[in-house]
């Protein structure tokens, strides 16, 4: 698998839904608690609005398959995520709101790439949900358990 990460853009947000929906059907049957999770779901519509336009969310592309909605590639996941300025004494940490992921490579890529974003910018800390099997992708980060819902990792020695 060849994956390719990028920031995503207003014009990914079909395929985003899309990519949500169909793994609700895989994990709910009944067609009216499918559409009941999805008005609270961290990737509704008016989540994605708000985190898309911000820059902090990115997502990995498999260019080995070809996906009908996009010349670079299927979906292979992706993270919401924004900047959390002035918290607990620190002056900036990353919060991935949620992460989503058809693969494992995908998911690990994912952690890695938001890891990654938060040394290069500085930033104190990324947040990490705790779902997903995300904590067996940042284990090598020396992730701390920051609420029983959320795992943090420092990105800098403070």
């Amino acid at each position: 698998m060849s994956l390719y990460c990028r920031v995503i853009q207003l014009s990914d947000l079909p395929e985003i839904t899309q990519f949500e929906q169909e793994k609700l059907i895989q994990n709910i049957a009944d067609e009216n608690e499918r559409t009941f999770h999805s008005w609270s779901a961290r990737w509704r519509p008016e989540a994605l609005e708000h985190y898309i336009p911000m820059g902090w969310s990115f997502l990995a592309r498999d260019n080995e398959i070809t996906s009908p909605s996009s010349s670079e590639g299927a979906l292979a996941g992706y993270f919401l995520a924004q900047p959390f300025l002035f918290m607990e004494g620190q002056t900036q940490r990353l919060w991935v709101e949620h992460l989503n992921y058809s693969s494992l490579q995908a998911r690990d890529e994912l952690c890695d790439l938001a890891y990654r974003l938060s040394r290069e910018k500085h930033f104190q800390q990324v947040l990490f949900p705790n779902m997903l099997g995300i904590a067996n992708s940042i284990t090598m980060m020396k992730a701390e358990s920051w609420q029983p819902s959320v795992f943090s990792v420092k990105t800098t020695k403070s």
